[in-house]
């Protein structure tokens, strides 16, 4: 089957762009061209992957199920080319983390350039993503190390304690009014709330906080970040969760404030889990250990 790294590439840029042409342009590649290997890549699979209409081309049910296996060969194409290139400038070797946001700002940024200053010879590579996100990298051996939120827990994996945090309630003054709290899930339930979106672990505490009081979180604000979350409580649409060191990241201006939270719900925990077989056994093994020292 003919299946190369520019064919993959189109594949995903197609599903995000919506167009062969804008995917195509995207690509440096004769649209015309582009056309052909997605015909082509059809008749091989023998399934539709996209139906052309009238203004771009809508991937079909065929396709969807299809592009999680070619979000994975994009991704180990990605680790190949990266762990060559490693090899290359002579470093013993390449491991690729994957944590929260949250994580990379309070702990792993920090933590990571202690491990650079300890091991020059070892590349490190974060991914950003969300709890569930990490997992799914996890299982698919995309990533070496992942970082999530204990709760939102869904591997067999061995775990090691990581770290700890707690969400605090960030609101805009001229919209909302809190005493000096900490504030109760029952004071926020009838509250809008600007939250993370589906995956996240912030999502996940508020929507447990709901359950507690037989409510469904009606998750009609959600976000992929704190800044857009920042950015929606500045202009008082709700009020939103996040750790305070998160908070403090933004450099938030006076008119936001904060607040503690009451209750467990607000409180997480991340664990560490890794796999075996693409780094190299030693070098894993000595970036695990300077990222739980701390722990």
């Amino acid at each position: 089957m003919k299946f190369d790294t520019t064919t993959v590439r189109l594949i995903l840029a197609i599903a995000e762009e919506g167009s062969i042409s804008r995917a195509a342009d995207k690509l440096n590649l004769a649209v015309a061209a582009a056309s052909r290997r997605v015909s082509d890549l059809e008749e091989q699979l023998g399934a539709k992957l996209f139906q052309r209409v009238p203004h771009g081309a809508q991937i079909t049910e065929s396709g969807a199920k299809l592009l999680e296996y070619v979000r994975q060969i994009d991704n180990l194409i990605d680790r190949m080319e990266g762990d060559a290139q490693a090899l290359n400038h002579g470093l013993e070797g390449r491991i690729i983390i994957g944590a929260p946001k949250a994580v990379v700002i309070q702990f792993l940024a920090r933590e990571i350039a202690g491990i650079q200053r300890k091991y020059p010879r070892i590349a490190l590579k974060i991914v950003e993503e969300n709890s569930k996100i990490v997992q799914q990298l996890l299982r698919d051996k995309v990533i070496d190390v992942g970082i999530y939120e204990k709760k939102s827990g869904f591997l067999d994996l061995d775990k090691c304690a990581y770290r700890e945090d707690r969400l605090v309630l960030v609101y805009s003054r001229a919209h909302f009014e809190f005493g000096n709290g900490p504030v109760g899930i029952d004071d926020i339930l009838d509250l809008p709330i600007v939250s993370l979106g589906k995956g996240s672990a912030v999502l996940s505490a508020v929507e447990r906080a709901y359950r507690s009081r037989g409510r469904l979180f009606p998750d009609n604000l959600t976000v992929n970040g704190f800044d857009t979350m920042l950015a929606m409580v500045r202009h008082g649409l709700g009020i939103g969760f996040m750790p305070p060191d998160v908070l403090q990241s933004f450099h938030p201006e006076a008119s936001l404030a904060s607040v503690e939270l009451d209750g467990d719900w607000s409180r997480r925990s991340y664990v560490l889990s890794c796999v075996e077989g693409h780094a190299q056994e030693q070098t894993l093994r000595n970036v695990v250990a300077e990222l739980l020292a701390g722990a």
